[in-house]
Formats: structure tokens, C-alpha cells, sequence
């Protein structure tokens, strides 16, 4: 019986993380295989040294199955996790299509909601699941990745809930000790997930500060409930049905986050370089125009968010 292949598209602070327990558990496997496809110097990296994976409770270092960025060496693959930041997905998987296979299975756990549907257009007859994840975790350098806090969630799902892959993914996750669950209503936790991410990832970025000193300040709080309504609206013209106290809810998550906690595209505005603004700001106003959904706080933001890409 050949192995099931398990790739992790992306060695960062997602993919680091559940892509080093995936590794960790299933290293001496007769059934599963891991690979972590990644960028040379990570490579380099982890060849030499392992994933170096610090949570709270401990610290691992771990030797994937394989480690390459190459078709060739890669294979045919069961299982596809995306775990890039949203401005790669493209190119980075257009880079490995020869190992994707009808009976591949694409998961992007992407920050956006538009990953199935970008995935898709590349490769039309792929089967693209969804999900998202929720914790909190850095690249600290290059093989180096530290995980904080009690929640390490990944949701997933799809549409054809009775397909047996989503259980066979479940159990391997679980297994390898990942708190992976599935939805029965997978676009919904998505949203959710997008309705906490995109407000905080758009203002942290705009005003350049932490979360904590934005929920400090009156007015700046109000500016982050505004946003999350505005997404809300047209989560809700998309048909996406929502708590009606979402926007507390919401709001609730984000005060559990340690004061000086940053946003991943806030530190990505910090250090100059690509940023995920398109998929985390400007995608809620071009969906808003689309539904006729007036959007005026993502609009001012996304303005200086724009001008700061300029400078």
C-alpha cells in the first residue's frame, strides 16, 4: 500500500506550526508521508537543522519526511495544505501543478475567503476544500517558527460532506495532535473567522499600532467596530448567515489577545515589504460594489494603507 501524502505549502508561522506536528507524529510512518515544500533558504535550514517549533509547553525540533521544492521530488499528492500568505497563492502553486492530481485534495488556509475560488480558476477540475485557522504564531527566522497562547483551531470542510476524505483528514490530523475540526457549515466559520481578521489586520496596519493600544483608545475601538459591521453587511448580501451579535462577539475575541500582539500584515507593513491588504481590505470594498454596500471606513483606510505602499 503506497503512503498518504500530506504537503504543507508554505514553512511559516501556520504551516510551521501544524506542519511541524503533522511531521512530528508521522516521522517513522509506514502510512503517511510529509512534505514540506518551501523556499531555498528554509530548505537549507531545515535540512540542516530541523524545524525548530516553540509553543508554550515546549520546544521540538523536527526532520520532515521530505523537503523540497521540486515537482519532481514532490510527487503526486493525497493532500495539499496552503498555508501561504495570500499574495503567493497563485504563483506557489502554480509551481507544483504536475502534483496535483484529480484526486488531490487543495486545502488553503489562507487569511482571505476567496482562496477556493482563485484556486479553481488556475486549476479548474481541482477538488478544493476550505478552511481557516485560528492561533497565534510567528516566523521567528527561517526554520524557526514560536506559537503563543491556548487556541491552535483549524477548521475545514466542504460542501459533500459525506466524502470520506474529510474523516481520513480528520483522523490524520488528530492524531498528530492538532485541534482539527470540521464544519458542517464551513463558509460560515470562514466569514466568522474573516469578520475578526480582516477589521483588525486593516486598522493594526493603517494606524500602525498593536492591538491592544487600538482597543485602549475610544475612538480607535469605534473605528474597529465600524469596520466589523461593514464587513458584516456584506457578509450577510452574500447570503452568509451570522449571530446577530457577531459584531460582540467579535469584538470579545479581539480582547483576549495580549496588548502588544500584532497583526501578520501589520508586521509585514513594518518590515517594507509585499503586504496582504488586497485580500484582507480591498476585497470587502470591491465585494461591497458590487452588492451595493457602502463601505466608507474600509475606504479611508484602505487610502493610507495604499499611501504607505507608496512610500
Amino acid at each position: 500500500m503506497s503512503k498518504t501524502k500530506i504537503a504543507i505549502l508554505g514553512i511559516g508561522g501556520v504551516g510551521g506550526y501544524f506542519g511541524g506536528l503533522l511531521a512530528n507524529k508521522y516521522k517513522a510512518s509506514d502510512e503517511v508521508e510529509i512534505i514540506f515544500i518551501t523556499r531555498p533558504k528554509t530548505k537549507k535550514t531545515i535540512n540542516e537543522k530541523g524545524l525548530k517549533l516553540i509553543t508554550d509547553e515546549s520546544e521540538k525540533i523536527i526532520f520532515p519526511s521530505i523537503i523540497s521544492g521540486n515537482p519532481e521530488v514532490i510527487g503526486e499528492l493525497d493532500y495539499l495544505l496552503c498555508t501561504t500568505k495570500s499574495y503567493d497563492l497563485e504563483d506557489s502553486i502554480f509551481a507544483i501543478k504536475s502534483c496535483i492530481t484529480p484526486n488531490t485534495i487543495i486545502l488553503p488556509l489562507y487569511n482571505g475567503v476567496d482562496g477556493k475560488e482563485r484556486i479553481q480558476k488556475l486549476l479548474p477540475e481541482a477538488e478544493v476544500w476550505e478552511g481557516c485557522v485560528y492561533i497565534v504564531s510567528r516566523l521567528l527566522e527561517a526554520g524557526v517558527v514560536k506559537a503563543t497562547g491556548d487556541i491552535h483551531v483549524l477548521y475545514f470542510g466542504t460542501d459533500n460532506t459525506k466524502n470520506e476524505k474529510l474523516k481520513h483528514l480528520e483522523r490524520l490530523l488528530l492524531n498528530a495532535g492538532i485541534d482539527a475540526r470540521l464544519s458542517d457549515n464551513i463558509w460560515q466559520t470562514i466569514w466568522e473567522k474573516y469578520l475578526f481578521i480582516s477589521p483588525l489586520a486593516s486598522l493594526t496596519s493603517f494606524l500602525d499600532l498593536p492591538i491592544g493600544a487600538i482597543l485602549a483608545n475610544p475612538n480607535h475601538k469605534e473605528t474597529l467596530i465600524n469596520l466589523i459591521a461593514e464587513c458584516k453587511a456584506v457578509a450577510e448580501a452574500l447570503g452568509i448567515s451570522l449571530s446577530e451579535n457577531i459584531i460582540e462577539k467579535t469584538i470579545a475575541k479581539v480582547e483576549k489577545i495580549p496588548f502588544d500582539n500584532q497583526t501578520s500584515m501589520h508586521i509585514d507593513f513594518q518590515k517594507g515589504g509585499k503586504t496582504e491588504y488586497l485580500s484582507l481590505t480591498e476585497f470587502v470594498i470591491k465585494q461591497g460594489e458590487k452588492l451595493g454596500i457602502e463601505t466608507p471606513t474600509y475606504r479611508m483606510v484602505l487610502e493610507g494603507l495604499i499611501g504607505r505602499c507608496q512610500e
